[in-house]
């Protein structure tokens, strides 16, 4: 979503009442002008600053960030083409900004930030870059790093004064294993010489120097290598149980972490409908391992210290060395177009297999982690590094049967699996609603939800009251509903409402059968399952057929049945209620 949509996106939902505060992001700021003409101009090329050194942005002038609706839209006087002017004098190299009013209301004005190829400064020198929704100083440190990122210098791709034999004999053959995994033309290159192998890959250069990418891939220790921290704890704030520091040639580190995690990871089975079965890991290795080749391909190298993954049944976490990319935002992370910090050594894992061969990786994350019934990753970008954290727990059962039932191509949208995710939570969405989650701007997640909504995905409907609307909100269809069972938390029944409804029925006609139940509370097979269990186990029902598996199946009361409270019969008669055949003859 570009940061103008978001803009707009957020005015008019401040018009309906959200705080302006609440939408401010890495790339959206408000500024209210109450002071006087010298002192907004000042203000908003000082905001202007902050989004050129980092993803650009927009900043809305006219707007209270405390006040929620219409009484937050304040407006200003200030001539759009004045504050152009200003912002070009008050930034060092001059910077311009495109400033237009806001179609809805046309005394608040959009200043729109490029992100800037330069390090823009005020008049006194002083640098700032984005971090979240906070304008922090570029520090002296941070000055080259930043600059080369905006410039596309890489820092991976610069060639070391060693050669082929200073690399570690391990280390090649692994990435021969490697290569000769794949069935396209990368499974020749296991069969080449070393020198030929590693041009291939790029880690030497014409003049057969090792560039830093090799040294960081290939090379013992002593060259280039940083720590690859492991630690396994049995709860999230308990001592550790196990500490690995990898100082090896990453792509010996990289598979050796990755076999620490998967040697600690708990399964769970799943059965389909089909009778097909699968388990699923407290985190999806996929997921795992792409967080952890973004971690080392990303990462700031110029910066020393550890890339450390903290793992535990109920959290896996790692933390890198380094901010975000210049242009990469935990706004628009999902979409924005790839931006690697070291190229070369990122080209490098994705020959390898050690990370994904097309898009950013992050897609696969939020993918992988919804398809697996997990919640999405946190990201915590700061200054001096950036975090992801995924949260594990008992698995949704029901989410992954749901996902795992569909053809490839919808299972693999990131799209279908983020708005899935959201109505898990919420009855109705609209494309307004999934912008920020989607990461898109309104019209495309217009599409994506009208496509969604089409005979052949069957996916989500139209609410009834908006179905003629260009624009509707949508809800999830029966079917998706019943599939979903209890992962949709608005029509999670209690086991009171349960128990009742299932006692009623069996107090009526003595007997229920895995279908009956499935019909009565609109579950899927595998949930009927489980409340027969639960009611078994409790001795509210008990097995009355000859019948063992299978649909034929019976169930009646158990021991601890309820009984039906009746009403005692009344003692007295009112005398006018007697009948004709009370009467003496």
């Amino acid at each position: 979503m570009s940061a103008r949509s978001e803009a707009v996106t957020a005015l008019r939902r401040i018009a309906k009442g959200a705080k302006a505060g609440d939408l401010e992001s890495q790339t959206l700021d408000f500024k209210e002008d109450k002071a006087g003409r010298s002192e907004i101009d000042r203000v908003v090329a000082e905001a202007a600053i902050c989004f050129a050194n980092s993803a650009g942005g927009v900043v809305v002038i006219g707007v209270s960030d405390k006040a929620r609706g219409l009484d937050a839209l304040t407006g200003t006087a200030v001539d759009p083409d004045h504050l152009r002017q200003r912002v070009f004098e008050l930034t060092s190299p001059p910077l311009s900004v495109t400033v237009e009013r806001f179609e809805d209301r046309p005394d608040i004005l959009l200043a729109i930030v490029p992100q800037s190829p330069e390090i823009h400064a005020d008049t006194k020198g002083r640098a700032t870059q984005r971090i979240n929704k906070d304008c922090l100083p570029v520090m002296p440190v941070d000055y080259q790093r930043l600059r080369e990122e905006k410039q596309g210098v890489d820092w991976s791709a610069g060639s070391l004064e060693i050669g082929l034999h200073h690399l570690d004999p391990e280390a090649l053959a692994t990435a021969r294993r490697l290569l000769a995994r794949f069935s396209d033309e990368r499974r020749l290159l296991a069969t080449r010489s070393d020198a030929d192998l590693l041009r291939a890959v790029g880690a030497l250069d014409p003049q057969g120097r090792v560039t830093r990418a090799g040294a960081l891939m290939f090379a013992p220790p002593t060259f280039e290598s940083d720590e690859l921290v492991y630690q396994y704890r049995a709860t999230p704030g308990g001592e550790p149980r196990t500490v690995q520091r990898l100082r090896a040639p990453l792509v010996i580190a990289f598979q050796r972490v990755m076999d620490l995690v998967e040697a600690r990871q708990t399964l769970t089975p799943i059965t389909l409908p089909n009778g097909q079965q699968f388990s699923l890991a407290d985190f999806p290795t996929l997921a795992v391992r792409e967080v952890i080749s973004n971690a080392i391909c990303h990462r700031d190298y110029t910066r020393r210290g550890a890339t450390l993954i903290e793992h535990s049944p109920e959290v896996f976490s790692i933390a890198s060395p380094g901010p975000l990319v210049a242009g990469v935002t935990v706004d628009n992370i999902l979409t924005t177009a790839s931006r690697p910090r070291n190229a070369a050594l990122t080209r490098m894992a994705r020959t390898l297999g050690l990370a994904e061969e097309l898009g950013r990786g992050v897609d696969r994350i939020y993918r992988e982690l919804i398809k697996a019934g997990r919640g999405l990753p946190r990201i915590e970008a700061q200054v001096d590094q950036v975090r992801f954290v995924f949260v594990g727990g008992a698995v949704n059962t029901q989410v992954a049967r749901f996902f795992a039932t569909l053809p490839d191509d919808e299972r693999d949208d990131t799209d279908m699996t983020l708005v899935v995710h959201r109505l898990c939570s919420a009855k109705t969405v609209s494309a307004t609603d999934l912008t920020r989650l989607l990461q898109k701007p309104e019209y495309e997640v217009q599409a994506v939800l009208r496509r969604l909504a089409t005979d052949e995905i069957g996916l989500i409907e139209p609410t009834r009251a908006t179905a003629r609307r260009a624009a509707p909100t949508y809800r999830l269809r029966a079917e998706a509903l019943r599939q979903l069972g209890s992962a949709v938390v608005y029509q999670r029944r209690t086991t009171d409402d349960i128990d009742r409804k299932i006692i009623a029925h069996v107090d009526e006609y003595g007997r229920i059968t895995n279908s009956t139940i499935q019909n009565m509370l609109d579950v899927h097979v595998f949930k009927s399952r489980d409340i027969i269990a639960d009611l078994v186990d409790r001795q509210i029902l008990t097995r009355i057929s000859t019948q063992t598996r299978g649909p034929r199946v019976e169930w009646g009361p158990g021991e601890k049945f309820p009984q039906r409270k009746r009403r005692a019969a009344s003692k007295r008669t009112p005398p006018d209620q007697g009948t004709l055949f009370d009467r003496d003859e």
